[in-house]
């Protein structure tokens, strides 16, 4: 991931599929919902339906008259520094743990701080891409 002066990030493409066999679920290349099982005869879908498709289209057609590459992202700044502070959490609550460890904890200061660390990466797992509204 790298951020641009123009407040764009960029993020490595996105698969819409996993490929067969991988176990995954295949979702949809725009809403990222969860794509019903496929027969081996024919491509694999990509999206859901026809909105979705149209969606991506759109999105594909305004980065392309932007000058945008396909992999950008577009963020507030208020939604990436809410990430970067979340990150700030995970990153704290990591070294806690670490300078923790190197001490001889007791039980109870082993689970307050792990008890911290699983708390700041649920609320980064809330995060992950999921379906657009």
């Amino acid at each position: 991931m790298a951020q641009h002066a123009t407040g764009t990030v960029t993020h490595p493409p996105i698969s819409p599929a996993p490929n067969r066999g991988s176990g995954e679920a295949r979702r949809c290349g725009w809403c990222r919902r969860v794509l019903p099982e496929q027969g081996s005869v024919g491509r694999p879908r990509l999206y859901c339906g026809q909105a979705c498709r149209q969606r991506a289209y759109e999105q594909r057609s305004a980065a392309a008259k932007a000058g945008l590459p396909d992999d950008v992202v577009l963020v507030s700044r208020t939604e990436l520094d809410g990430l970067q502070d979340r990150l700030y959490q995970l990153r704290c609550a990591l070294e806690d743990v670490q300078t923790l460890l190197s001490e001889k904890p007791t039980k109870a200061e082993l689970e307050r701080s792990l008890t911290d660390l699983v708390h700041s990466t649920g609320r980064l797992d809330r995060l992950w891409v999921t379906e657009r509204g």
